[in-house]
């Protein structure tokens, strides 16, 4: 596949947080959710990182309306409306995870422990990637790559307790 890579960083310091806030919010309804087949655990994430989209998304222009004074341009809601995604889209790696081992014949639970290990690798990538450019030091970079992987790390161990 030319052409297709994993963004872990995007074109905005914004759009990168709202990856890294779907990953860990897609990892939160594997754990908690109780979904009976790979599908519904797609589903069901899939539907509530597009809520909390939605949410946030109206939040901002509902914000902008109460700080503003006014109601928001056409131009401000279209913005609105066509950013944020990498929320939604940053958990299609562990969701494919999970439907691959799911369809080469792995339980339930350990699909979902897959995809939640992909998870918590996302988010150690994410956190080397924060001191790319020499921006961190290399033991900088470690603590930071640490801390984004230990919202997966806690997720997956909650996932063992729960179930």
């Amino acid at each position: 596949m030319t052409g297709t890579r994993i963004r872990l960083t995007h074109e905005s310091a914004e759009a990168t947080a709202s990856g890294v806030y779907g990953i860990i919010v897609g990892a939160a309804v594997l754990v908690a959710g109780h979904a009976l087949t790979a599908w519904g655990d797609v589903l069901a994430v899939l539907i509530t990182l597009i809520v909390y989209w939605a949410a946030e998304r109206y939040a901002r222009i509902v914000a902008e309306r109460i700080h503003e004074g006014h109601r928001p341009a056409w131009h401000t809601v279209r913005d609105q409306l066509t950013t944020g995604w990498e929320m939604v889209t940053a958990s299609v790696l562990p969701l494919v995870t999970l439907v691959a081992a799911r369809l080469t014949g792995a339980q339930l639970g350990t699909a979902e422990i897959a995809s939640l290990a992909v998870s918590t690798l996302l988010l150690c990538l994410a956190g080397w990637r924060v001191g790319g450019d020499g921006r961190l030091t290399t033991g900088e970079r470690i603590v930071s790559t640490l801390v984004a992987g230990s919202f997966g790390a806690a997720l997956v161990v909650l996932k063992t307790l729960l179930h």
